[in-house]
């Protein structure tokens, strides 16, 4: 039996959690530990144990935060309570938000102001969805599933328009659409597409490999959407089995039974290193041939927050 690989490109890391996670090392090396985090600074076990281990705390709101101290935000944005509840804390504040992320804070903002009620399509309770809706409490409506639809209070039809958050799949997210058009028959597309470009990359490339393969292994954790689409996506597009492991540890062997071709991919948040062990796993096992897949190049970088870049300068790094 010929075993092969077919690795995804891209993978790991988009610029958003780059940025991200660069701001909290940089904050460590120039303040000190240690440094606050409200939330996972990007939902990677990997990446939040290594950053702790360096002397980054992780909170959950930032009333957890001791008075006059550092406290970073992470790369999923926050609403403006939260920023709020920072300033009345005397928090110094570091906003280590995807900037694509700020794009869709920036729309609704932009929405609301015109009295445009929202439809913010994406799943209740994620960091994101909070952190977006929280910029216009009383204009987004969140649609998780269509059923959400069903019993809201909008004034006037004609001035709706919906939105997105980032890391959804782009094939369901258009089915929604054309749910809640039926719905919703004068319902506005946004100015531009809100899901990120690296959450597209990364599932246009499984896509091309799923009908190839036997399994497809995703690296990422279970709390990271974009991650979870991945696996939904391989299946949808072929793939005989589809796994989600944090760490090739969580492998298991009988997943290879009859496995001719492993399909390998990572979610955005997922350092290189990750998937260099699983691709030595399946090497250990005979999977040697290893073909990349490239869906797209990416060239995207971010620059890191304005008030970090200051205290740089300020301390000639």
């Amino acid at each position: 039996m010929a075993k092969k690989v077919l690795l995804a490109a891209p993978r790991g890391y988009c610029a958003g959690v780059d940025r991200a996670v660069i701001t909290v090392e940089k904050a460590l090396d120039l303040y000190g530990a240690p440094v606050y985090v409200r939330k996972q600074i990007v939902h990677n076990k990997h990446v939040v144990s290594t950053l702790e281990a360096r002397g980054a705390i992780f909170v959950d709101e930032t009333d957890d935060v001791p008075e006059g101290s550092i406290v970073i935000f992470s790369a999923h944005g926050v609403s403006p309570a939260v920023h709020a509840d920072a300033a009345k804390r005397s928090l110094k504040t570091i906003d280590a938000t995807c900037p694509l992320v700020t794009k869709v804070h920036h729309e609704v903002k932009r929405f609301a102001n015109e009295d445009y009620d929202i439809l913010l399509i994406g799943h209740e309770g994620h960091e994101e969805v909070e952190g977006t809706a929280g910029e216009a409490p009383d204009n987004v409506h969140v649609i998780d599933k269509i059923e959400d639809a069903d019993n809201m209070n909008i004034r006037d039809e004609k001035k709706l328009i919906w939105l997105s958050q980032t890391t959804l799949s782009v094939d369901e997210t258009e089915i929604m659409v054309k749910k809640l058009k039926v719905r919703f028959p004068h319902l506005i597309d946004p100015p531009s597409d809100d899901i990120c470009y690296a959450t597209q990359n990364r599932q246009v490339a499984i896509k091309d490999i799923a009908p190839r393969a036997d399994l497809v292994l995703v690296v990422g954790s279970t709390n990271s959407s974009n991650s979870v689409r991945l696996v939904e996506v391989a299946l949808e597009y072929g793939a005989k089995s589809s796994y989600l492991i944090d760490f090739a540890a969580e492998a298991k062997e009988e997943w290879l039974e009859g496995v001719e071709t492993v399909g390998v991919t990572s979610g955005a948040s997922v350092p290189e290193i990750l998937v260099k062990d699983l691709l030595k796993w399946l090497a250990d096992r005979g999977y040697n041939d290893v073909e990349t897949v490239t869906a797209m190049e990416e060239h995207l970088l971010f620059a890191i927050p304005p008030e970090l870049r200051k205290d740089l300068r300020v301390a000639g790094k």
